[in-house]
């Protein structure tokens, strides 16, 4: 999953981002309210982390602004702005969650899983699709015999992408840029080759190809 981090604060930032990227996301990072309203809109976020300080444009100015465009990304508030009204004012401002600093990693981390569940109308904390279940937490897939597959950084998030929408068509562009960040700069047959991988170790009836259009994961084995 691909997603936004807007924050000030650049040690913070700088630790989140590792700390995001371990847990399996492709994360942006923007430092003002301005690039991150922009980057907002421009860019295809799974879910967005969004402080309230910001320079340039504050926090509830620009979630209000995403709002009003019908913009439907989540988002989760991380600020230090942690009174009651505040947070009461950033959830009738649009935001979907709300962490107060200081706060533990991983307790973001499963809130944005939590909110990347409810997006995509998942109720259980794993995905399980077509007999495989995927492990976020270990990024690695179980098989249906109970064997378990381990998978590097960019197959699990491409694998997340394809569980996350079974039965669609995904196209190379919608795929690149859900699993890369803005900064990545992937060779033109870096999908092909990862699918082949993804193929290889979950079996070729898992990805499908729709010549000209993209991939497909069958909801059924």
């Amino acid at each position: 999953m691909r997603l936004l981090l807007i924050e000030d604060d650049t040690e913070l930032a700088r630790s989140l981002r590792r700390d995001l990227a371990d847990a399996g996301y492709a994360v942006d990072w923007a430092k003002d309210g301005v690039d991150g309203a922009f980057l907002g809109t421009e860019q295809p976020y799974d879910v967005i982390v969004l402080d309230l300080g910001l320079p340039g444009k504050p926090g509830l100015d620009v979630l209000a602004e995403w709002r009003a465009a019908d913009m439907r990304t989540p988002v989760l508030i991380l600020t230090a702005r942690d009174a009651w009204h505040e947070r009461v004012d950033g959830l009738r401002a649009g935001a979907d969650d709300y962490l107060g600093k200081p706060f533990h990693v991983q307790e973001l981390i499963a809130r944005l899983q939590a909110l990347a569940r409810r997006s995509g109308g998942q109720a259980s904390p794993r995905l399980c699709v077509a007999g495989l279940t995927l492990d976020a937490d270990r990024q690695c897939v179980l098989r249906a015999d109970g064997s378990e597959c381990s998978l590097t950084g960019t197959e699990f998030r491409l694998l997340r992408a394809f569980m996350r929408n079974p039965d669609k068509v995904l196209s190379k562009d919608w795929l690149t840029d859900h699993v890369y960040d803005q900064h990545a700069e992937p060779g033109g047959n870096t999908i092909e080759v990862y699918v082949r991988r993804l193929r290889a170790k979950l079996g070729q009836h898992h990805l499908c190809t729709q010549r000209g259009q993209g991939y497909v994961f069958p909801s059924r084995p």
